[in-house]
This record gives structure tokens, C-alpha cells and sequence, in this order.
């Protein structure tokens, strides 16, 4: 048993050496996402570590709540989450990126037919909107009444990505990230005017480690993928497909702060 002790500690003192170092020689990388950004800015990364640093175990926690995710931080559940820009200050965060909100609706709905909408456009449209579990939910009600829109809710659903797949159905429009349109998305996707992007950040509870470093750094080199058949349905000099932090860095401040 002593022995085994101390073959534990020599293994767990390797890993913190290594991380300190800001080497991916071990031990396990613990990420939070938000539920819309997991496929669009984490997957890439993700499979290129298992390629060059084989030896890092990497475990996913998803989630629709910027409280239960910033929860996981807030406990040391997590190593890093990937969220948009939370209002609380005592956190660490690092832009990565920046993202459009959009207008998913069925081909051939009127407001399809424009090259961008208008949140007053909204205004007693059939919406397919957000469960109160999700993030959003809340965000786009606030977002709503800031501009005095009433939208007619048809149908609510927690899963971020479906939304617009119901919208796409003919159930109605929805309002959702655009990572949360896939490629061969089989309805309309336009941008709204003015533009309305949220920014996307990495939050950890203190300074990153240097392992923790070097994966936002190759988070931030990446961006956001937008598939090309949806990135060519947005008007012009939007966000391009894989969004610099630079870009995110210059986004629009007061947009995106509680939302998942």
C-alpha cells in the first residue's frame, strides 16, 4: 500500500511538473461549453490534441446555463469553460471569438425573402423559442422587451441547435446563435440589422496554467467555424467563417452576458 502511495504521487507531481511547465506530457484537461459551441469551436481543437498530445485525457462537461457552467469553474470541476462573456468579475476571461445571432426560418418565409431583418420585424411572428433551462431563453425575452417586440411563442425546446431545425419545419422563426445552424441547413439563416453578435471567451478562475494557456491560445488560432452554405446567407462583411480574437476583442460590449 505504501508503495502504491508513492507511485501515485510520483505520477500526480509528473502531471503538475509538466502543466507548470506548459508541456501536454499528461493528466487529464476538464473543459465546460456552452451547448451551441461544442462542435463549432471546441471539436477541431479538441481532435488535434488527441493527435499531437495523445497523452492528455480531455473530458466535456456541455451545458444551456451560464450559471451551472461558471458553477463548475466557481468549483474546480472544471479547468477552463467556453461560454459567452459572463457579467461577474471574479473571474479570469479571454477572448476567443465573436458570434452573429440570427434568424433561422422556413424557405419562403416573408422575412426570408429580405437580405436582414429587424428585431421590430418580430413583432407578432410565430417564434420557436427557448426552454427556461436554457440560457437564452431569458436573454432573448430581455433582448425582446428592450426593443418593445412581441414575438407569438409556438413552441419552446432546451436543445439550442434544434430550434432552428423546428423553424426550418414551419413551425415558425427562431432566433438563435448561428453555430447553432449546421451545414445543409434546409431553411433560410439572415442576419439581423443593425448586426447583433455576442462575444465568446474562455473563463477560468484564475490565471490559466500554462497547459490550460496553450488550449485557449490554439482556441482563439481557430475561431468559429460557420459552415459556407450558411456564412454565404448572411449579408455582407459579417463575421468571417473562423472569427480572429482580435475581432472578438473589438465586438460589441454591452451584447451576449448571460446567455449560453
Amino acid at each position: 500500500m505504501a508503495d502504491a502511495r508513492r507511485a501515485i504521487e510520483a505520477a500526480a507531481s509528473a502531471v503538475r511538473s509538466a502543466r507548470a511547465a506548459g508541456q501536454a506530457a499528461g493528466g487529464v484537461l476538464r473543459l465546460a461549453c456552452a451547448q451551441s459551441l461544442t462542435v463549432p469551436l471546441l471539436a477541431a481543437v479538441v481532435r488535434q490534441w488527441h493527435r499531437r498530445h495523445p497523452e492528455v485525457a480531455i473530458t466535456l462537461r456541455e451545458s444551456t446555463a451560464m450559471d451551472e457552467a461558471l458553477g463548475y469553474v466557481d468549483s474546480d470541476e472544471v479547468d477552463v469553460a467556453v461560454l459567452t462573456a459572463p457579467s461577474a468579475d471574479r473571474f479570469t476571461v479571454t477572448a476567443l471569438a465573436q458570434e452573429e445571432i440570427v434568424l433561422a426560418a422556413p424557405s419562403g418565409h416573408p422575412l426570408a425573402e429580405r437580405p436582414a431583418v429587424r428585431l421590430e420585424d418580430l413583432e407578432g411572428v410565430p417564434l420557436v423559442h427557448f426552454a427556461p433551462d436554457n440560457g437564452l431563453s431569458a436573454w432573448l425575452d430581455q433582448s425582446f422587451a428592450r426593443v418593445g417586440v412581441h414575438p407569438e411563442t409556438v413552441m419552446r425546446t432546451s436543445v439550442t441547435a434544434t430550434a432552428p431545425q423546428l423553424a426550418a419545419a414551419g413551425l415558425g422563426v427562431a432566433v438563435c446563435p448561428v453555430s447553432a445552424v449546421g451545414h445543409g441547413f434546409p431553411g433560410a439563416v439572415r442576419s439581423f440589422s443593425p448586426r447583433w453578435v455576442r462575444e465568446l471567451v474562455a473563463v477560468t478562475s484564475t490565471e490559466p496554467d500554462p497547459l490550460v494557456a496553450r488550449f485557449v491560445g490554439d482556441l482563439r488560432k481557430h475561431g468559429l467555424s460557420v459552415p459556407r452554405d450558411v456564412r454565404n446567407q448572411l449579408a455582407p462583411g459579417g463575421p468571417p467563417d473562423e472569427t480572429s480574437a482580435a475581432a472578438a476583442e473589438a465586438a460589441h460590449s454591452g451584447t451576449g452576458r448571460e446567455q449560453t
